[in-house]
């Protein structure tokens, strides 16, 4: 059958492309050995072997503080909250052709109760069939779709809800926001075979990502491998916890050296081969990995005015319980709830927004993307050399003029970034710690991409210690700004989907939200502002994207009227 060629195809080239990096690393071994042989007479390298997890329970959930019970019941309710359909009961991974197909799936748009007529404030549903890849109807629910409506016309756009029936059938809800033709967009991101296979992943292979650091001390160096967690029956372990938080981090102490002379910290790799060969099949692109679904007829209705003769769609009590935070127009985001969104165009605008402000901004490489925007519309702002590398910091910025300082830091491990000292690796929460706060101090937190290998309950920890912090800081300094940046989508080519797919970044983005909400913390939606704009997904959102993020942050620095608590 077709199914069958195509995938015998597959995996012919796998072992084509596999025998040729052998030859290429045979190659380079006789070219490189002489060097090492030198090289080891001066310096001690340690890799050890890289540790082998157990398979059959979750990673070390007894490191670290030990939750009360309240939290642990908040654990519980977390993990409920993310809870995902599972393949049927008893039956085992089927074959390539018995899964999700894209191309042989499709949707409907539900006819409309208004004799065929949509209104600006109405709700537009679509209901979506998926079939395998022999045009069979999928009789089991858990796979993962975004849903987009959008108008090219208008540069407009919202992310709609997605409803799983669990028989096969999903429902896309989208609040319609803005008159004219608006076309529907529904993308299958992983297949319910796939999403079983990550959470397999997640659960039972968080070395898959692994990390390490040198150690030095004269002449003699040694790395070893670093983990939260690693098997004690592997090598003695130097233990680098935190000693405020209790955030666990181990290292394999040298064969020659002690724990003290540790200097850095650093993304050791990806582990490869971590799924079998059927596995594979079912993470292609282009193929079964964030493919559009295309309309059976129609993708497109054309929106009337409202029926009430406004056009402020916001004030609908039907969006709001579509969890929908905001929509695109024109390219500029237009909240839906909240804080009332401004434009800052100007520099002056954002120099005046700031002015006398001191800007902390923690976490990952996404949240430097807001330093980096910053940095380069203001043409006072001056970054000042700290000798840090560029993409790990820290990073400080300064407008004397109107004393405006802006200070970027990296969360502690794990963090994948390339080299990181460990006299420059801090934890947010003991970071928030150490702040006076206060009216002109503004917090910006953005941490999940890093934690996407690991079990939930990791990150669950993480955030509870931050969140822990927030709270010291708002009830020493109430006048703190606080604002968290989610998590957001991005291009899942190759094997990514393995190590960040928008499935284990999509968990954590619930889960950050539950833990922030009721406090009195901004919430800028990445996720929605990603899934929205027409620009294709990225780890790091293009310019149009971040310039919105940034004005959303501004516009809570800089509003009128009381605060709104998310």
């Amino acid at each position: 059958s077709q199914c069958s060629y195509f995938k015998i195809s597959v995996m012919c080239s796998r072992l084509l492309i596999t025998r040729c990096r052998v030859l290429k690393q045979e190659s380079r071994y006789h070219t490189m050995s002489a060097l090492y042989k030198f090289q080891s007479r001066i310096q001690s390298i340690s890799w050890r072997r890289l540790p082998t997890f157990h398979r059959n329970h979750s990673f070390c959930s007894h490191l670290g503080q030990p939750p009360s019970s309240i939290e642990e019941l908040e654990e519980q309710d977390l993990l409920d909250l993310i809870a995902w359909p599972q393949l049927p009961s008893g039956s085992t991974l089927p074959t390539l052709c018995q899964t999700s197909d894209p191309a042989h799936s499709l949707f409907t748009i539900v006819p409309s109760q208004n004799n065929e007529r949509w209104y600006v404030g109405d709700q537009l549903q679509v209901l979506v069939h998926l079939h395998d890849f022999k045009g069979r109807p999928k009789r089991y629910g858990g796979d993962f779709l975004l849903a987009r409506l959008h108008s090219p016309k208008y540069r407009a756009g919202v992310a709609g809800q997605v409803v799983d029936h669990k028989n096969g059938l999903y429902s896309a809800r989208f609040p319609l926001l803005w008159e004219g033709s608006v076309q529907v967009e529904i993308m299958m991101v992983h297949s319910s075979e796939a999403v079983a296979v990550l959470q397999r992943l997640r659960e039972k292979r968080p070395d898959r990502v692994f990390f390490v650091s040198l150690f030095r001390l004269g002449f003699l160096s040694e790395t070893t491998v670093c983990n939260m967690c690693l098997p004690q029956d592997q090598g003695q372990l130097c233990n680098y916890t935190d000693p405020y938080s209790g955030e666990p981090w181990y290292c394999y102490k040298p064969k020659m050296l002690s724990c003290d002379v540790r200097i850095n910290h650093a993304k050791g790799g990806y582990l490869k081969n971590i799924i079998t060969n059927k596995e594979a099949l079912l993470f292609q692109s282009e193929v079964n990995v964030k493919v559009p679904i295309h309309a059976s007829t129609t993708d497109t209705i054309t929106v009337l005015p409202s029926r009430k003769g406004t056009a402020d769609a916001s004030q609908k009590s039907d969006l709001v319980t579509l969890a929908t935070s905001g929509y695109y127009y024109q390219d500029s985001w237009r909240p839906l709830v909240g804080v009332t969104m401004r434009q800052f165009d100007e520099a002056s605008a954002i120099t005046q927004c700031l002015t006398n402000k001191v800007v902390y901004l923690y976490g990952d490489s996404t949240v430097r993307q807001w330093f980096e925007y910053l940095l380069t519309v203001l043409p006072e702002m001056k970054e000042f050399n700290l000798q840090s590398p560029k993409k790990v910091g820290p990073l400080m910025a300064v407008d004397s003029t109107h004393n405006i300082l802006l200070r970027y830091r990296c969360h502690g491990p794990p963090i994948r970034f390339s080299t990181v000292m460990t006299s420059e690796l801090r934890y947010i929460a003991n970071e928030l710690d150490g702040l006076s706060g206060g009216p002109n101090t503004v917090v910006a937190l953005s941490i999940w991409s890093h934690f996407s290998t690991f079990p939930v309950e990791v990150y669950i920890r993480r955030l509870r210690h931050i969140r822990k912090a927030v709270v010291r800081l708002l009830e020493r300094a109430p006048g703190t700004m606080v604002v968290v940046r989610t998590a957001n989508p991005q291009a899942l080519q190759r094997d990514v989907s393995l190590y960040n797919s928008d499935w284990f970044s999509l968990q954590l983005d619930i889960v950050l939200r539950a833990m922030f909400k009721g406090l009195d913390v901004m919430l800028v939606d990445a996720w929605q502002m990603c899934v929205a704009h027409h620009e294709p997904h990225h780890l790091h959102p293009p310019r149009a994207i971040v310039k919105n993020m940034v004005d959303m942050m501004l516009s809570y620095v800089c509003r009128d009227g009381t605060r709104n608590i998310v």
